[in-house]
């Protein structure tokens, strides 16, 4: 904990404040695991970032492969562990329940170390592009680059979607191009080569070969078969202790049209609300976690025809 030491870490106390709204019941297994980790490995680096960062200097001339799976896991300071980690926290629990929990970790695992290699190269073609060789010392650490990928996961999965980057609305398709270009003007010294790659392995998943290659090299392991792909949910039913409901049949009816930020905001009000009033219920049944909206109102119309289909079914 050499690094550690001498100050209050606000933004990791923020981040386990965070955790704590939400509900360590509530988080899927593989996103806490990738949270426990990233926390643990702030608090208890492996080694000084320096040596734990990814350069091409470092990892293509000198072979330190080993810095391909330790750079993703290691953070600057607190406050870049707790904006990537609720960022992935929330992206955990949209994509972890769809792509389930075996395939999600597979995924995290390939794009952790995809990424540092795509990153590589997009540095060498800047030395090369520029002839400029200060881009092979270029060393970057963090989970950001992992977050851009998962993002466009997210949006290919859901899409329809709006999100609204610095005051703007823009189409989910285009946002993880609009958020690359608004976070390095906004902070210099992010890694834009960084984020790029992330953008681009996720499309490589999503739109290239990634995917199929993924599951050539999974085999014909039964746990890691065809995860979730773009399909109608309506037919579908979750089961969750003393509940039961169907999924709904478009991402607006699930969130309500909220943002990611909005979203992840309703989340923790309503543990907030359910901590306050004991678990309160709607008609004898506990309500779901997370956004939870007021059932819609039946018009007489409905009504009459669901008690005709109760007098049928006699």
């Amino acid at each position: 904990m050499q690094r550690r030491q001498g100050r209050v870490n606000a933004g990791l106390l923020l981040l386990l404040y965070q955790i704590s709204q939400v509900g360590l019941q509530n988080i899927p297994s593989v996103t806490l695991g990738v949270l426990a980790l990233n926390i643990f490995l702030f608090l208890n680096p492996v080694r000084p970032l320096p040596e734990v960062c990814i350069s091409v200097n470092e990892g293509f001339y000198r072979r330190n492969w080993q810095r391909l799976l330790l750079s993703p896991f290691h953070h600057a300071d607190d406050w870049h562990l707790y904006y990537n980690m609720v960022s992935m926290l929330w992206k955990g629990i949209m994509l972890e329940k769809k792509l389930k929990s075996v395939w999600f970790a597979y995924i995290i695992a390939v794009f952790s170390v995809l990424i540092g290699v795509v990153y590589m190269v997009l540095e060498f073609m800047l030395v090369k592009i520029l002839d400029d060789p200060s881009y092979e010392m270029n060393c970057a650490v963090g989970f950001s680059g992992v977050l851009f990928a998962l993002k466009v996961l997210n949006n290919h999965y859901n899409p329809g979607r709006v999100s609204s980057v610095l005051g703007f609305q823009i189409s989910s398709k285009y946002a993880c191009w609009v958020e690359l270009v608004a976070i390095h003007l906004i902070s210099p010294g992010t890694s834009f080569a960084g984020h790029l790659a992330g953008i681009l392995v996720g499309l490589m998943y999503t739109m290239g070969p990634l995917k199929k290659i993924m599951k050539a090299c999974a085999g014909g392991i039964s746990s890691f078969a065809d995860p979730a792909r773009p399909r109608d949910y309506s037919s579908e039913y979750y089961g969750y202790p003393g509940y039961q409901y169907r999924t709904p049949r478009s991402y607006y009816d699930y969130t309500g049209g909220l943002t990611e930020e909005e979203q992840l905001e309703r989340a923790v009000l309503n543990s907030l609300h359910e901590r306050d009033f004991g678990g309160a219920t709607y008609n004898n049944e506990r309500r779901p976690y997370g956004f939870w909206f007021p059932p819609e109102q039946h018009s007489e119309e409905d009504i009459r025809r669901q008690r005709l289909r109760r007098f049928e079914r006699r």
